[in-house]
């Protein structure tokens, strides 16, 4: 079949979340401005059209810091910067993205995180609405026009930034969640809608849902699929490195290592949680999905586990049913990323997303 290209990223580990083994800490893979450079430095050689950089104010580094350091390294890869909109001035975000697509020549993309200031705790009903006016503000500023904002949370009325991005428009806006909240937020104001592990099924109604949710608002969006992938020559080489990425944890420590994350009670880790508990014995949810990573992590906990042509045709169908762009990881990412290179990404018609 003649599929379209799709874009596939890596992930940076800034938020400590990286293990040869699951649950156990590793001083040379905790957080630190060289390991996560060299993370971003492996993906690029390594072929990957972007890479995730995660953000957590309570967990590992300064993500748009990171981001503008690590653009001055970088030649051809897009960098995805996750930013919490809830902590941040939309005009001076605004800026920030900005400045920093222009020092990575235009190839700045933005995962935005509907996230509380820290010590506060919105409903969920406002705070997506708080992300909505925050998505609808940087997409105007970022597109070199004047502001006339009179919302609920902002209230602003500015002249067009002198600094705007590389095109001169706003980069694309990655966002996911699963709640009704979380859906009509990216149906209002996303442009490609993130998706965590599912069995298929119900990847296709979610897809399904949220086309009409947009078409409702007048707009399409575009479709990414978040998860981790253990490939190996054979699918019982995969199979085992998977059994060996738990095979130090205890049950403990994966809750520990869980609470720590924010997003712990989210309709989006429910649903992780829930598809882990009707898995297999084997852990496995469908044919080489694995839940096995959600013991020891809260967020995206499956991962796609096979040999080079199983893993390939996995993500095909998801091609198939209209997943443009994947976000990719495993453990250790750096060394996964090289396995994932090699066996996987030279069979994959890909390319950044335009």
């Amino acid at each position: 079949m003649n599929r379209p290209p799709c874009e596939v990223s890596w992930f940076s580990a800034l938020c400590d979340d990286d293990y040869e083994f699951l649950g156990v800490q590793d001083a040379r893979l905790q957080s630190s401005w060289d390991h996560c450079r060299d993370i971003v430095l492996q993906a690029e050689s390594g072929g990957f059209d972007n890479i995730l950089l995660p953000s957590g104010y309570e967990l590992g580094l300064d993500t748009t810091a990171f981001a503008a350091a690590v653009a001055t390294q970088v030649r051809k890869i897009r960098l995805l910067m996750a930013v919490r909109v809830g902590e941040m001035w939309p005009p001076q975000l605004a800026r920030q993205i900005a400045t920093i697509d222009r020092i990575l020549g235009g190839r700045l993309t933005v995962n935005i995180i509907s996230s509380d200031l820290p010590g506060e705790k919105l409903a969920s009903a406002p705070r997506y609405a708080r992300t909505v006016e925050a998505m609808s503000i940087l997409r105007t500023m970022l597109n070199g026009e004047a502001l006339d904002h009179q919302g609920e949370f902002w209230k602003l009325k500015l002249d067009p930034p002198r600094i705007s991005t590389t095109s001169g428009k706003a980069p694309f806006l990655y966002f996911g969640g699963l709640s009704e909240d979380a859906r009509e937020a990216a149906a209002r104001g996303a442009d490609v809608y993130l998706m965590w592990p599912d069995r298929k099924e119900a990847v296709a109604d979610i897809i399904a849902d949220m086309k009409s949710r947009a078409t409702r608002h007048g707009r399409t969006l575009r479709f990414g699929y978040r998860a981790h992938v253990i490939v190996r020559d054979t699918e019982s080489e995969a199979r085992a490195s998977a059994d060996r990425l738990l095979s130090k944890l205890d049950a403990q420590s994966g809750a520990a290592i869980k609470a720590r994350s924010l997003d712990a009670a989210s309709a989006g880790v429910q649903a992780q949680a829930a598809l882990r508990q009707t898995a297999g014995d084997d852990g496995y949810a469908e044919a080489h999905l694995w839940t096995g990573v959600g013991r020891a992590r809260s967020g995206c906990g499956a991962a796609i586990v096979g040999d080079p042509d199983q893993v390939l045709a996995k993500l095909n169908d998801y091609r198939d049913m209209g997943i443009e762009a994947f976000i990719l990881s495993g453990y250790p990412h750096a060394a996964e990323a090289d396995l994932f290179a090699r066996h996987v990404l030279p069979n994959i018609n890909h390319g950044p997303l335009i």
